[in-house]
């Protein structure tokens, strides 16, 4: 089931594949600007980063320098970034205990956030998939009054895709990234973005959203 899809030498490609096929399916919608715009960063730990851990994500390695460049991008720009860490107990893991056995409990090393994103941004501990179940990262988000969020992390499928559709719903706005995203394999990855292009979330590219920033477009 896991494939290296991303590599170092076809990201770009592939992602830029991925989003043109979107578009010919007319389902990337169109954005402008990122005022009032939030990064966040989704289980960026070991235990999915490190080759010796059992739920390593091949593809992630190359995704890791994106979202790295992404964030250092934001905080130069002023604006807010937050990575989630994803730790559970027997008390709040409920089907994540059923799902996976193994939980990712806080005194496993591999919880550990990745030493790339070390000192970026604020931490937000979550229990379940969606970043904002019982969290309190919907309260930071409105405290400094971000209306829209570009979702960034692993995996594609689960935490992330989750994670877009309980801010929609919420009433942000949602950028996905195709290139600092990452899972198990292409398929889950293409069938995330095909389901959330059609009214959830809006499929873009890492440089594209660096060059709006960079312009300083509000």
């Amino acid at each position: 089931m896991k494939k290296k899809y991303f590599t170092e030498e076809n990201i770009a490609a592939e992602s830029r594949q991925l989003l043109e096929e979107l578009e010919l399916k007319g389902l990337r919608r169109k954005w402008k600007g990122l005022s009032n715009t939030a990064l966040v960063i989704l289980d960026m730990q070991r235990y999915f980063l490190d080759k010796n851990s059992h739920a390593f994500i091949p593809a992630a390695p190359p995704v890791i320098k994106r979202i790295k460049y992404l964030a250092e991008r934001f905080m130069k720009a002023g604006k807010p970034v937050f990575l989630t860490r994803h730790i559970n107990t027997a008390e709040d893991a409920h089907m994540m205990r059923e799902w996976w056995g193994e939980l990712i409990v806080e005194e496993n090393p591999l919880s550990e956030l990745c030493s790339q994103l070390e000192g970026v941004g604020q931490v937000v501990r979550k229990t379940q998939y969606d970043a904002f179940y019982k969290s309190n990262l919907e309260e930071a988000l409105r405290e400094i009054g971000v209306k829209r969020i570009v979702i960034a992390g692993v995996m594609t499928h689960l935490c992330c895709e989750s994670t877009a559709r309980s801010a929609f719903v919420r009433g942000f706005e949602v950028l996905f990234p195709v290139d600092a995203t990452a899972t198990y394999n292409m398929d889950f990855h293409k069938a995330t973005f095909l389901n959330l292009s059609h009214g959830v979330a809006i499929p873009v590219f890492v440089e594209d959203v660096v060059n709006v920033l960079e312009d300083g477009e509000e």
